[in-house]
């Protein structure tokens, strides 16, 4: 695995795929087999939450692992100290399931991605006119893709990352709205925390980038 320290240009991999796993285990030592097989799928773009122990004192060493070959981000922050400190980590980017104007100016001011949450318009929109890269429709199983299209209808600019309970299918028909991205967990991982074949799950992330890639093509074309 790539050791270099060199940051990778910020949402840069998200651009070239638009896909993050959302990884949620015991111990964040438990993360590095797993980010090797998401990787070794094309899943770059890797969401360690705050929800499992041990992500700020792992956060350093797993950037260093990885180097330029995966975007190593920190979610479920609440507070602007949970921001600093996955920036002060080396945090690739910062993802909230909140709408906090104040959480998106310190990753703004530090120049690093963030992904506010919310499901209102008036969430979204507050997130969004603070400066988030993309709001986290969150929890988008309870809107489903439909939902970007009424959301742009008086936002047309706005730029949305679906999060909870995207599966494969649902991940392809929101790339099809129009989605950044799609933030994906459960469904892609499996039981990969649990002592499941990590082989199976770089088949499952390959299925899914290739299934994505050409729901993007799609709707571009």
């Amino acid at each position: 695995m790539n050791t270099e320290t060199i940051r990778t240009a910020p949402g840069a991999l998200l651009r070239e795929t638009p896909i993050v796993a959302v990884l949620r285990a015991k111990h964040a030592s438990e993360y590095a087999p797993v980010i090797d097989a998401l990787v070794a799928g094309g899943v770059t773009s890797i969401e360690l939450t705050l929800s499992t122990a041990g992500v700020f004192e792992e956060l350093p060493a797993l950037r260093a692992r990885y180097g330029t070959a995966a975007d190593i981000g920190v979610g479920t922050i609440t507070t602007v100290e949970e921001a600093e400190a996955a920036l002060s980590g080396g945090a690739g980017f910062i993802v909230t399931p909140i709408t906090d104007p104040a959480i998106v100016a310190t990753a703004v001011a530090a120049g690093i991605p963030v992904y506010p949450g919310g499901m209102t318009p008036t969430e979204l929109f507050t997130g969004w006119k603070a400066g988030a890269t993309a709001v986290k429709v969150f929890p988008a199983s309870q809107v489903g893709p439909g939902f970007l299209k009424d959301l742009r209808g008086p936002f047309p600019d706005i730029q949305a990352v679906p999060s909870g309970g995207v599966g494969v299918a649902e991940a392809i028909e929101w790339i099809r709205a129009g989605a950044l991205a799609v933030s994906v967990g459960g469904p892609l991982l499996g039981d990969a925390f649990k002592g499941g074949d990590l082989e199976a799950l770089t088949m499952r992330a390959k299925a899914l980038v290739n299934a994505v890639a050409a729901a993007r093509d799609e709707e571009k074309a």
